[in-house]
């Protein structure tokens, strides 16, 4: 049997990075938490790395609220990039996942693979662009962009499912646009493909999300269709609408070549619902 590898895992706090630690099997993780250590102390982190010597970084933190970016982004540079690069730079000799997102995208096109060429539209989605090219000068190294992940979070607040039930809770009525589309994912799904990547040492750039194209306002429905008793309120909205930092109209992520490689597959919302009716969304 293979000894198992010692991974750090960042953003172990978050949406994503806690699936993947709950999800580990075969490697002994070493969760590194916003509450241990801030990733934006280059000298602490670097003192870190040569304590626990991980032959693997799944690298998830990162200030991902497009509105915080585009307040702050010399915070957001920070956190994203520069943090990435030195991490980066500590794993030059092991393998390192970066996650990115759907957002580097214009929405222009929509069913974008890995060869389209970035047109970034944020503060959020620039600095994601700029964290890739740091990471794809190593042929180790993998870049991971993921779309709109749902499912059950640490804290029950950070996927689109729960802020919808939350919103409705409330009593709120949710604006949802009816032109703006992703291609969603469970987040299980997501930490089983990354630790797929791990296993088999694949590298490059990859697409990782559902196979179907939804809308927000097609989303909020179905998450309604589960939950009648909270009353769920949705007033259907166009994203010529929205004031907020600039969003791709259509981000939806073409992963056929991610699929080729696992082996399971990237189920789309529709399937997963089917396949988990009792499941909470």
């Amino acid at each position: 049997m293979a000894t198992p590898i010692s991974v750090w895992v960042t953003g172990e706090g978050g949406f994503v990075g806690n699936a993947i630690v709950r999800s580990a099997r075969d490697s002994n993780v070493i969760s590194l938490t916003r509450r241990e250590i801030d990733l934006t102390d280059f000298h602490a982190v670097s003192a870190r790395f040569r304590q626990d010597k991980p032959d693997f970084i799944i690298h998830t933190a990162a200030m991902a609220r497009s509105p915080d970016c585009q307040a702050n982004p010399t915070l957001s540079r920070k956190i994203n990039v520069a943090a990435t690069a030195h991490l980066a730079g500590l794993a030059q000799n092991i393998g390192f996942i970066f996650f990115s997102t759907d957002l580097v995208f214009d929405g222009k096109k929509g069913n974008y693979v890995e060869t389209d060429e970035p047109n970034p539209l944020s503060v959020y989605a620039e600095t994601k662009v700029a964290a890739e090219q740091i990471i794809l000068r190593n042929p180790q190294h993998t870049v991971v962009r993921c779309s709109l992940v749902f499912g059950a979070s640490p804290k029950g607040n950070h996927s689109f499912n729960e802020d919808l039930r939350a919103a409705w809770n409330a009593g709120k009525t949710t604006k949802l646009f009816h032109d703006e589309y992703r291609t969603p994912i469970h987040v299980d799904l997501v930490a089983r493909a990354i630790w797929e990547i791990v296993a088999q040492k694949h590298s490059g750039l990859f697409h990782l999300a559902g196979a179907e194209k939804f809308s927000r306002l097609q989303l909020g429905e179905l998450v309604a269709a589960r939950y009648p008793e909270l009353t769920p309120r949705i007033e259907s909205c166009s994203l010529r609408e929205y004031q907020g930092p600039p969003r791709p109209r259509d981000a939806s992520l073409n992963c056929a070549k991610l699929q080729s490689l696992v082996s399971f597959k990237l189920a789309g919302l529709n399937e997963w619902l089917e396949q988990h009716p009792d499941a909470g969304f």
